[in-house]
Order: structure tokens, then sequence, then C-alpha cells
């Protein structure tokens, strides 16, 4: 036994010797600035007490924080309503797959009666109460629609059609949601209320909220398109054509090219004058658009560049997902006469979901770290005027680099971590209900 023990300690305290430099490497270069930095972020420490920085506490996140001017209503107040918008929009998803079960799986008259009573009940309360609605109102509004919710999620045989559906259900939520935050949203002295109606506000009148708002807007525009159109390419890749390995280093070079050298390709692409998209466009009898100088466009010309950089690698993470998936499968669903789409949906996509998962992950958390593609359009500005541009990272480099305030920017850093950090969470908790891992 003690000859045991002591084989397994020499086993441990040689392994650790093998990891030591790494260890001590990572300590250095990673662990310790990590450390330092969430330190730093708690000292006021600029350009004023650069010898001498003193212990601040929050007054970092808290600066951080403070609008120029007051918002038109508080933050919870937006919350509630916006949550109000979600159980509705739920409600609806909910009704939208019980309506499908109904068609093809005719159950029961009393429970369908009950179900599409109550729902015609909550959407008519709704819209006879919103124009008056006040805050105590939505509050109970929220907590009965919530219960209904519940009620009809422990009672309804149609959450298992919702489930096996999960991509469906997610856009038709999100449909429906978009439609009451700003078709259906509740109007009091001619003003709608919503979480996404205080960030627009906030934005006007906080420079972090600025940011926030500019790169949330970022991400939802690129993850998506790319994912859409890497996953297409990668299905055209994955077929027997001919000049299969020219396409796939021509879609993966963008990736491995420099970031300056694409920022000033793009540059000139963008071009009012001389560029080529406005030739194009102007070719085909359109109107030129000023990519850079037009601040509605700053952040879909970021975007544009994003995703063709981006798009090549994506493509052949999910051709190699493709290629992993086996052919007896499909050899199956051939014999029971599935055709192409039927496949796609029943076979590939289910199977292609772990690999998706994992490119939606590294997506995201990349595309909240934007900053070369507007340091580089625009010339070291966050956008042609009006902040258009002002991304976290930008935000985080002017702080640091161009006020010399090393401390607030140390706390902008965490902030940025943080809302990663749930961005992150949501999606491993989504991850785990819709991925298929199949050995």
């Amino acid at each position: 036994m003690l000859r045991v023990n002591a084989r397994k300690f020499k086993e441990g305290v040689l392994a650790y010797l093998f990891l030591l430099p790494a260890l001590v490497v990572l300590s250095v270069f990673t662990f310790w600035p990590i450390g330092f930095s969430f330190v730093l972020s708690f000292f006021k420490w600029d350009f004023r007490n650069m010898k001498n920085p003193f212990f601040y506490g929050l007054g970092n996140y808290k600066e951080i924080l403070k609008f120029d001017y007051p918002v038109k209503f508080p933050f919870y107040k937006g919350l509630i309503y916006s949550l109000l918008y979600v159980a509705i929009a739920f409600l609806t998803t909910m009704f939208v797959f019980f309506i499908v079960q109904l068609v093809v799986k005719k159950t029961g008259i009393r429970r369908d009666v009950l179900f599409i009573g109550a729902y015609i009940f909550v959407i008519a309360s709704y819209l006879i109460l919103r124009k008056s609605l006040s805050l105590s109102v939505a509050i109970v509004m929220l907590i009965a629609f919530t219960i209904a919710i519940v009620y009809f999620w422990k009672k309804g045989t149609f959450i298992a059609l919702l489930k096996e559906h999960a991509w469906v259900s997610a856009i038709v939520f999100i449909i429906s949601y978009l439609v009451f935050e700003f078709q259906l949203s509740a109007s009091l002295n001619n003003q709608s209320y919503g979480l996404i109606d205080y960030l627009l506000d906030a934005s006007e009148k906080n420079l972090f909220a600025k940011a926030l708002l500019n790169t949330t807007y970022y991400v939802i525009l690129t993850v998506p398109i790319g994912l859409t159109l890497a996953l297409l390419i990668a299905l055209l890749l994955n077929n027997d054509i001919r000049f299969k390995a020219f396409f796939r280093t021509s879609f993966f070079i963008p990736f491995v090219t420099s970031s300056v050298a694409v920022g000033l390709i793009w540059k000139w692409i963008y071009n009012d004058d001389v560029g080529l998209l406005n030739y194009i466009l102007t070719s085909m009898g359109l109107q030129p658009v000023k990519w850079l100088k037009d601040a509605k466009w700053t952040i879909p010309t970021v975007s544009i560049v994003s995703i063709w950089k981006s798009v090549g690698y994506n493509a052949m993470i999910f051709l190699a997902g493709l290629q992993n998936i086996d052919t007896f499968y499909y050899e199956a669903a051939e014999v029971d006469g599935a055709n192409s789409m039927q496949k796609f949906f029943k076979i590939t996509w289910p199977l292609l979901s772990p690999t998706t998962f994992f490119l939606l992950i590294v997506s995201v958390i990349g595309a909240f770290k934007v900053f070369q593609e507007v340091f580089i359009l625009y010339d070291g500005l966050p956008g042609p005027y009006g902040n258009s541009g002002m991304t976290m990272v930008y935000y985080v480099f002017d702080l640091f680099y161009r006020q010399q305030r090393m401390g607030i920017a140390s706390a902008a850093a965490y902030l940025l971590f943080l809302v990663i950090l749930v961005f992150t969470f949501i999606q491993y908790k989504v991850g785990d209900k819709v991925v298929e891992y199949v050995s």
C-alpha cells in the first residue's frame, strides 16, 4: 500500500514538473496581468496619479455607468415591460405550436378550447389595457402570464413538438417579441417603454451604453449572417465538385491575411468616388452610398468586412463537421425516400449541432472583441461622427491609450468580460437543450 502511494506521489510530482514551465509562463503573462488589472480597476490611476494611485472602490464602475443627462425612465421600468413582452411572445410561440399539433395530431377538444380561450383572453386583455397600462398593472399582467405559461408548459402535449423544433421555436419567439416590442408596445404619454427603448435612450447619454449597444448590434448582424454563409459554403464544398481544393483555399485566404491589409483593401472598396462597391451600385442604376461617411452605415460596413474575413474559417470547421457525419444515415434516408431538404433538417442539421454550437460560442466572443476593423477603416476614429463606431474594446482602448486612465479602463474591461460571460452562459444553457451529441 505504501509502495503504491509512493509511486502515485512520484508520478504526480513528475507530471507537475513537466507542467511547471507552462505554469510559469501562464502565471507571468496571463494570471498575473488578469489579477493585477482586476485590482487596478478599484484604484484611481491616471496621468494625474501616475506615481501615487489611490484606492477608489467602485468609483471607476460608477463613473462608467454615470449618465450625462437623465434617462427618460428608469431601468427597472423598462425591464418589467420587456419581461411582459417576452411572456406574451412566449405564449404566442406556444400557441403557434399548439395550432400545428391541433392540425396534425388532433388532440382532445376540451384542452384545445381551454388553451385557445386562455390565449385569446391574454391577447385581448393586453390590447385593451395597453393604452392605459401602468407599471402596477404591467406587473400584475406579467405575473398572470407567467402563471399561464407554467400551467400550459406542464399540461400541454404540444411542448414536445416545441422542444423538438427548438430552432424554429426560437425564430417564432424572436419575431413575436419584436412585434410586441415595437408594434404593439404599451404607450404612456406617447412614450414606448421597454428595455430596447431604454438602451436606445441611454446610448445618447452615456458613452459606455453607446459602445454596448453598437457592439450588440454588430454581434446580432455579424454572427447569424456569417454562420449561415459559412454553412452554405461548406455544403457546396462538401459535394463532389471540380477544383475543390482551389475553392477551399480561396475562401480561407482572407482569414490568414493581415487585418491591416484587409482594412486597407476595403477602404478602397468603400470609397465614395472610386470604390468598387459604389461602381457596382451605379452600374446597376442605384444611388451610391457613403459607406465611410454616413453614421448609419458604420456598423454594417464593419460587419461586412468581418464576415468576409471569417467566413472561410467557419466554413472549414463546418466542412469538417459535415465530413464526420457517417454516410449510412443518408443511405438509410434514401431507402426511406427522403429528399434533400428532409435529409438536411432531419440528419445534417441535428448532427451538425455540436459544430454549430462551438462556432456560435467562438463567433460571439470574437464579435464582442471587435476593434481592428473599426480602427483601420476610420483611421483611428470611432466612426465618422457621433461615436457611431464606438465598440466595447475601442472604448477600453480610448480610456487606456488616449486618455491615460488605466484604472477606469480596467473597470471597463471587466464590464466587457461580464457581458461576454452572461452571453456565453445563456448559450451554454440553450446548447444543453438543443445540441445533439452522437458517438
